[in-house]
């Protein structure tokens, strides 16, 4: 298993040689040690949120272009229907199918998951991609703050409901997306909601990516023995929708930095195709290496933590099912 390098755990820790990593720059510095991604994914089923735009939208097309039979979960029907369309005339690729759900809202993601046991027999790859950053703390019609509901919740309910598929497509992957910003975050499980004190958006996405990456190296464990690997990336720092839209004041900054949708997607195909990761699992990659997950003390969850967050989410997963 391949493991993080010397000098990205020096770049990571010193935090400043690691940002520069997330630009376009850092990309473009490493893209060209790079073996093209000759693979076929005729045969394989990938299941992937928040595919309409973004990050989401660039693996899908990219995904659909190696043969995937694509699911594109999206919220808006309209938009998701012209997404499968756009894929399918670029692409050629027929197999794209639209499955629509607003993951916000934990009924929803247990009707997604229902449709999706009984439309797809086989699930190879399950890419959590879906993720909110709102400016204002806002509660979903089920009571949960949207952060934590979309970007933490959610991806937690919709994988566990779908291991037992991806077990029994075994050699299956779940690719978790990330971001940079979690390195500054730990984990405050009392707080998951973000009650407690102001709130602020980009801290609460930063937790929230915390959560997914504890997730993914519990996950990684739980399923070592069954050839289901579970990996975690960042895309770095992004020209997307998302990012323009709900960080104006960083995107205004650094807009000349940002790496395309296409670059900052790469790793997410990399990680659902690339037969040398076929036995890697529990790792956080950026650009094809993996990266220390931990670059602050404390940030990474005592296993205190770590266990009740899995207890907590439980817990309001049958809550809002009643």
């Amino acid at each position: 298993m391949k493991t993080p390098g010397l000098i990205n755990t020096v770049m990571d820790r010193l935090i400043l040689p690691g940002a520069f990593g997330f630009t376009r720059l850092g990309y473009e510095l490493r893209q060209w040690a790079w073996p093209s991604l000759d693979v076929s994914l005729q045969g394989k089923t990938v299941v992937i949120t928040g595919a309409t735009s973004g990050l989401g939208r660039s693996a899908a097309f990219s995904l659909a272009g190696l043969g995937a039979r694509l699911v594109l979960v999206g919220r808006d029907r309209e938009k998701t229907e012209n997404t499968r369309d756009e894929i399918s005339k670029t692409t050629g690729n027929d197999q794209v199918i639209v499955q629509l759900a607003d993951l916000s809202l934990m009924a929803e993601v247990h009707e997604l998951a229902e449709r999706l046991l009984r439309d797809e027999p086989q699930i190879d790859v399950l890419i959590n991609n879906a993720a909110v950053l709102p400016a204002r703390r806002t509660l979903t019609t089920e009571g949960l703050e949207l952060t934590f509901a979309t970007d933490l919740l959610s991806p937690y309910l919709l994988t566990v409901l779908l291991i037992p598929r991806l077990r029994k497509s075994a050699p299956a992957r779940i690719v978790n997306v990330l971001s940079g910003g979690m390195y500054f975050s730990g984990i405050d499980v009392g707080n998951l909601q973000n009650e407690k004190g102001r709130f602020d958006g980009s801290r609460a996405y930063a937790r929230a990516k915390r959560g997914l990456m504890i997730l993914t190296e519990q996950w990684a464990d739980e399923l070592r023995e069954s050839r289901v690997t579970v990996n975690a990336m960042h895309p770095g720092w992004a020209d997307t929708p998302g990012v323009e839209g709900s960080l104006p004041g960083f995107y205004k900054v650094t807009r000349s930095f940002l790496r395309t949708a296409e670059q900052g997607s790469d790793t997410i195909v990399w990680l659902a195709a690339a037969p040398e990761v076929s036995d890697t699992s529990g790792q956080f990659w950026l650009d094809r290496e993996p990266h220390v997950t931990t670059v602050l003390p404390c940030t990474g969850g005592t296993p205190a933590e770590r266990r009740d967050l899995r207890k907590t989410l439980e817990g309001y997963v049958e809550e809002t099912m009643g």
